[in-house]
């Protein structure tokens, strides 16, 4: 499975805002410049974000956006359907009973994959992804100060 430059950048800006729980909305400026986002495509993905019930937003000074639930009750398969629609690798994967195109001899090797990436991608919360982030940060300052 290859994500879509959409999945990839509205996962991106989801982890910015998790980031920034409890601080108030959050400039897309701000998410743009951090997660290196062009801002029109920022736009279109956080409105959808909106529309999924991901975020919600605030117009006017000191607006932005923010998470609508807690990080840790969004999981990545959530975010990621909503973003990219199905996930199945084939048509007969996701409606096995949708004719003619839906008979495949394969059908049943990609479907225990795609079984199998819907429970850890449903395992994922978004809170787990800003701890993994986090983590590799403090990895990075650890191993930028060594002495000689």
């Amino acid at each position: 499975m290859l994500l879509s430059t959409k999945g990839d950048y509205g996962v991106r800006a989801m982890i910015d805002l998790a980031k920034h729980e409890g601080e108030g909305p959050v400039q897309r400026a701000e998410i743009a410049r951090r997660r290196q986002i062009p801002e029109s495509y920022l736009d279109h993905l956080l409105a959808q974000l909106r529309r999924g019930g991901f975020i919600r937003s605030t117009r006017g000074p000191g607006g932005g956006h923010e998470l609508a639930r807690p990080a840790d009750q969004i999981c990545l398969l959530d975010l990621l359907e909503s973003l990219e629609g199905s996930l199945a690798p084939l048509q007969c994967v996701e409606n096995p009973a949708g004719g003619p195109e839906a008979i495949c001899g394969q059908d049943w090797v990609w479907k225990e994959i795609y079984d199998d990436m819907r429970v850890r991608l449903a395992a994922v919360s978004l809170a787990d992804l800003v701890e993994h982030e986090r983590d590799h940060e403090r990895e990075l300052v650890t191993s930028a100060h060594y002495v000689i």
